[in-house]
């Protein structure tokens, strides 16, 4: 379908970007407002379930009818994103079809309850698959194509449920752990990145999608209104790494966990100082406030 709205500036006008999790949801709105600025996209969805479980190309096939997009300016994938190899095989179809490959959204994920005393591994594997193994395997494999790019973006997803403790929730706990495991990769790349000019951020979206439990279209918290969000870190305008974007309800708000003043690591944070563990219980109100 001719998509005839794209802006006059074409922010991403000859950029590649790949965006997984694409098929519904917070995927689909960026890769829309992806292709809307000039990007030419590659979406990838495998078709699970809410469980994560099955597949099927209905939802894959589904957003390509729907997105609007120029001829030739959107290729879609349905595989896999648990091991290297189905990882490679998305890299490639972009740089096949496109020629290179400038940004990265991982916006993948998958979210269910199971408390603690009923973890199985079977569960704990499928939310490290696509929270712990994908991003490090997209991001291996997107590597060498990203040095050659003249604004080389990656964006991970976090989450507010991981990140602060007030919002955490019974059950989460592999949801959780894969999610903080996103901001230390980050991390890590947004320095390893450094030299090549690939900057590493990461959006905490909040938004009511099918991974919230929402099946209907939402009046609020949706998620074309966290879309911009993922667009400003993928693009050229950003010039930051090594930030978490926290994106909700048309609202944004950017942090990462920053050093104390005066801070020589590791060997002096500068705070309280004690000998012993009846010092520490004794200081303990200083030392959380510190």
């Amino acid at each position: 379908m001719s998509h005839k709205n794209q802006p006059a500036d074409a922010l991403l006008k000859d950029k590649v970007a790949i965006v997984t999790g694409a098929g519904q949801g917070l995927g689909r709105a960026y890769a829309q407002l992806l292709l809307d600025h000039g990007a030419r996209v590659v979406i990838s969805d495998p078709g699970t379930n809410r469980s994560g479980e099955g597949a099927t190309e209905d939802v894959i096939a589904e957003a390509v009818r729907t997105l609007r997009a120029d001829s030739g300016q959107l290729l879609s994938h349905s595989g896999r994103l648990d091991n290297e190899a189905c990882c490679r095989e998305l890299i490639a179809l972009a740089v096949t079809g496109f020629g290179k490959l400038d940004i990265l959204i991982h916006n993948a994920g998958w979210v269910d309850y199971q408390l603690i005393e009923d973890q199985d591994e079977d569960f704990i594997e499928r939310a490290v698959a696509i929270n712990l193994r994908a991003p490090i395997w997209l991001s291996k494999c997107a590597w060498a194509y990203l040095k050659h790019s003249s604004s080389p973006r990656i964006v991970f997803t976090t989450s507010d449920r991981a990140m602060f403790q007030r919002y955490a929730q019974p059950g989460l706990v592999a949801y959780a752990a894969g999610k903080m495991a996103q901001i230390g990769i980050m991390n890590a790349l947004s320095q390893e990145g450094e030299q090549h000019g690939i900057l590493v951020n990461s959006i905490s979206p909040v938004a009511r999608t099918r991974m919230w439990g929402s099946a209907q279209p939402p009046l609020d918290l949706k998620p074309e209104w966290v879309a911009p969000g993922a667009l400003y870190l993928a693009s050229p305008l950003c010039q930051d790494t090594g930030y978490i974007l926290r994106a909700s309800n048309g609202q944004f708000t950017a942090t990462r966990f920053c050093e104390n003043p005066g801070v020589v690591y590791p060997t002096d944070l500068t705070r309280v100082e004690c000998e012993s563990v009846a010092d520490i219980a004794r200081q303990w109100q200083q030392i959380k406030e510190s």
